[in-house]
């Protein structure tokens, strides 16, 4: 692995656009093979505008977290507090109280740089730092790099769920991980 001096902070409003960049820069890397453009365009433009992070960077409920390298954002997560409001991911996440971590994206020039991992690590750290049981998320089932990713770091496969990008209906793994409760000094 080439490790790259990245640093991971919470982002800010002011991050809205440079984050909206990343994110249609990143997501169609994440998206099943043969999906159609105009679904991928259309679920970017209403779900990764800079409208839409400047209401995520406002809604309490959300945490952004930007990973910064080279004084440019080369990936981010997005971390959503209370639990799975979806019946079905709701019965099959276990624990309480849990995390989402419903993004976390890296530009394509930055995969194994470290950038991934240090995103993983702020979020994990996040959720233990605030007293969470667990994190879970979902990812799509013919994304088989994630999918390594987060078992390597200890998720695991606890069901699945359908997600809608434009008009097409992809297939989701729910992954899940318990933590361990943050030290005390």
């Amino acid at each position: 692995m080439n490790d790259t001096l990245v640093t991971v902070d919470r982002a800010g409003l002011w991050d809205a656009e440079a984050i909206s960049d990343v994110a249609a820069a990143t997501f169609p890397l994440a998206c099943p093979p043969g999906l159609d453009t105009a679904d991928i365009e259309t679920y970017i433009d209403e779900a990764l505008s800079d409208e839409r992070f400047g209401d995520y960077l406002s809604d309490p409920n959300r945490t952004v977290l930007k990973a910064v390298s080279g004084g440019q954002i080369v990936g981010y997560t997005m971390l959503i507090a209370g639990g799975p409001t979806d019946p079905v991911v709701a019965s099959a996440v276990e624990l309480r109280p849990v995390l989402e971590i419903n993004k976390m994206y890296v530009l394509s020039g930055q995969h194994g740089s470290g950038v991934s991992t240090a995103l993983m690590n702020a979020a994990l750290d996040h959720a233990r730092d605030n007293g969470y049981a667990g994190v879970w998320l979902g990812v799509n089932q013919d994304n088989a790099r994630a999918q390594r990713f987060y078992a390597k770091r200890g998720f695991r496969i606890v069901g699945t769920r359908t997600f809608t990008v434009g008009a097409t209906v992809c297939h989701d793994y729910l992954m899940e991980q318990a933590l361990e409760p943050a030290a005390t000094s």
